[in-house]
């Protein structure tokens, strides 16, 4: 493997490549299974030499053709003109997936001290602390780690995934059409 081939892809260059299998998707042009199985060898590639044979059999796409399959607010690179590896909706989404039950949670425990505080009319010790404290200090570890894998993208896919696979399940039924109940009495 000598020159382009051997070279490193970047996550632009895996995400490039899987808009154009998504828009292949879309035209027809790949199944859903294989759709799935090239996207995931596409986000497991390190070289070009990986990445190139996943488009190999399919026509270069026009821009016009080019479908908005992601969230509308994706960050672009203006460097490269391929679309960022992270989008904010996404992002956001995850955040409040992992921060939601911790606020939750939090607020409850906080006015459970609080009512209790209240009634015995005294300023009791804070013991919430011992449930916010760590449990926060683990969600910002899970954050950061999470913002800086990638997690919030790879969540979006797999969103993505089991919408084409509904829509395609769905239109499977359409196609063969409603069934008949079966009209044979029971055995007796």
């Amino acid at each position: 493997m000598d020159g382009r081939d051997g070279m490193r892809a970047a996550d632009a260059d895996r995400e490039a490549v899987a808009e154009r299998l998504r828009a292949a998707l879309n035209e027809g042009r790949l199944d859903l299974h294989e759709y799935d199985e090239r996207l995931q060898r596409a986000y497991a590639a390190r070289t070009y030499a990986e990445l190139d044979p996943l488009l190999s059999d399919l026509p270069p796409m026009s821009p016009p053709a080019q479908p908005a399959l992601r969230s509308p607010d994706p960050v672009a690179q203006p460097s490269s003109g391929r679309l960022a590896s992270f989008a904010f909706g996404d992002a956001s989404r995850w955040l409040g997936e992992v921060w939601f039950p911790y606020l939750k949670v939090v607020a409850i425990v906080v006015t459970i001290w609080g009512v209790t505080s209240l009634l015995s009319q005294d300023l009791l010790y804070f013991w919430p602390a011992w449930v916010a404290g760590p449990w926060g200090v683990v969600l910002v570890l899970r954050t950061v780690g999470g913002l800086a894998a990638g997690e919030p993208r790879r969540q979006a896919i797999e969103r993505e995934r089991r919408r084409q696979r509904k829509r395609a399940k769905r239109e499977r039924k359409r196609q063969l059409g409603p069934t008949e109940p079966d009209k044979t009495p029971p055995p007796t």
